[in-house]
């Protein structure tokens, strides 16, 4: 039988093979196909290493909780690993008798929501007996949580006084401000508070469960040493405790899209500390959006290249107003902000916000030069293979894939896309989506 220290001591030499079959053929093919559920399923089957790893999407992330109620998917998802509940698949589990268990199968499990999914991650040796019983240990997970009463008490205890200490910090106060100056009522915006929590109890998770998490919602990616026919059975396997419901599920109802800025907005909130934070953006763009490829390289030439990036070098470099700033998208199945980032001292804000704006002003007005161009595309080029060069990154990327339906060859034309990328169009691509004369302004802990 495999160890997970044999697996440690060959994990370099397998990550290194895989890396350099990465740097010189295409990507691993994805392969797809639907189950009887009507689940969609996604793998990429590479012997790199003798690991599974699963990833179960479902459309239940925060977007789908009521606002009153905001924090709902993420409270449900932390209960899953909480206890599963006695069925004919073996007694009731508790949290500790579920750790023991994951542990002594040297394989791990977990579960999460964020702002648009729900989901499901399981880790295994790819030995039969192991993986056997860690998916059959999962499902139970998966289908079966206990939602105990009281442990959601004290989860909720612990989540209450984590929100009060984030609450003294600068950095959490900007982001919240920021989030709800760009998203509005929008769902992306909600914000989980000890008054929305309190309307959650563990009756509120089994319905909400019960509603979303279900087969014909989800979205399987598999990346390891099995083949089609062992990935089909172990995502079978894996919603088999899930109401089936013939395989077909209700539609959801839609999520309004997030309305675009038609103002500058500034927020200036006084704040004990001391170093300013400052946030600076607005609505991005969608995830399947045509522009993406040109916005990718464009943000890494304005904001994402760390210190080789335009406003590094204007606002820290030649002015010494920042110890650091960034850029960045967060596209998704709705449009995730755009935003510039950085902390400076209170009497430099000002300064900083000015120089930033008018950089960003001026990127998008401009674009990029030929020179920023050539080696924006070096480094990102030169860095793809990173992207997949482990078992996890590349479910990353298929997850990725799978949860926002882009092509299946979209790893085998990454660089392609990205080498037919022109200065024209990151400058056409930055005009249609940032309009800096509309943005979103937060300023936390400068003064008054």
């Amino acid at each position: 039988m495999l160890t997970l220290k044999k697996i440690a001591g060959g994990a370099v030499i397998a990550s290194t093979a895989l890396l350099a079959a990465l740097s010189a053929q295409a990507a691993i093919p994805i392969q797809h196909w639907t189950l009887a559920n009507g689940a969609k399923v996604y793998l990429a089957a590479t012997d790199a290493l003798p690991i599974v790893d699963v990833q179960i999407d479902v459309d239940a992330g925060s977007r789908r909780d009521p606002a009153a109620q905001a924090g709902l998917a993420s409270a449900s998802a932390g209960m899953v690993e909480k206890g599963v509940r006695a069925s004919d698949a073996g007694p009731a589990l508790d949290e500790n008798a579920l750790g023991e268990a994951w542990a002594d199968l040297g394989a791990s499990f977990g579960a999460g929501a964020g702002a648009e999914r729900t989901s499901f991650s399981l880790r295994s040796l790819s030995d039969p007996a192991l993986l056997d019983r860690a998916v059959a240990l999962a499902a139970r997970e998966i289908g079966e949580p206990s939602f105990p009463a009281d442990v959601w008490q004290r989860e909720r205890e612990q989540i209450n006084a984590a929100l009060k200490e984030a609450n003294t910090k600068p950095g959490t106060v900007s982001a919240r401000t920021f989030s709800q100056a760009v998203y509005g009522t929008h769902p992306y915006g909600q914000e989980t508070t000890e008054a929305t929590l309190a309307k959650i109890d563990v009756e509120t998770m089994r319905t909400r469960y019960a509603q979303l998490i279900l087969p014909c919602r989800a979205k399987v990616s598999i990346v390891g040493a099995v083949t089609r026919a062992q990935a089909d059975a172990i995502a079978t396997r894996l919603l088999a405790r899930l109401p089936a419901q013939d395989g077909r599920c209700e539609p959801l109802p839609a999520v309004p899209p997030i309305a675009v800025l038609t103002a500058p907005k500034e927020e200036r909130i006084p704040f004990a500390s001391a170093q300013a934070h400052v946030v600076i953006g607005q609505p991005g763009y969608l995830r399947t959006d045509p522009d993406h490829f040109a916005l990718t390289i464009g943000n890494y030439i304005l904001g994402g290249g760390g210190f080789v990036s335009r406003l590094m070098n204007e606002v820290r470099e030649k002015r010494g107003l920042v110890y650091g700033i960034s850029s960045g998208f967060a596209p998704g199945l709705h449009a995730g902000a755009f935003r510039v980032g950085f902390q400076t001292r209170p009497d430099q804000a000002d300064a900083a916000v000015q120089v930033s704006r008018q950089v960003l002003a001026r990127f998008v007005a401009e674009g990029p030069t030929e020179a920023e161009l050539k080696a924006a595309k070096d480094n990102l080029i030169g860095g793809f293979p990173l992207l997949l060069d482990s078992n996890r990154k590349l479910l990353g990327n298929v997850s990725n894939i799978a949860w926002n339906d882009l092509p299946l060859d979209y790893l085998d034309t990454w660089t392609a896309r990205m080498n037919a990328v022109t200065v024209a169009d990151i400058k056409a691509a930055f005009a249609r989506k940032l309009q800096p004369d509309r943005m979103v302004t937060v300023v936390v802990g400068a003064k008054p």
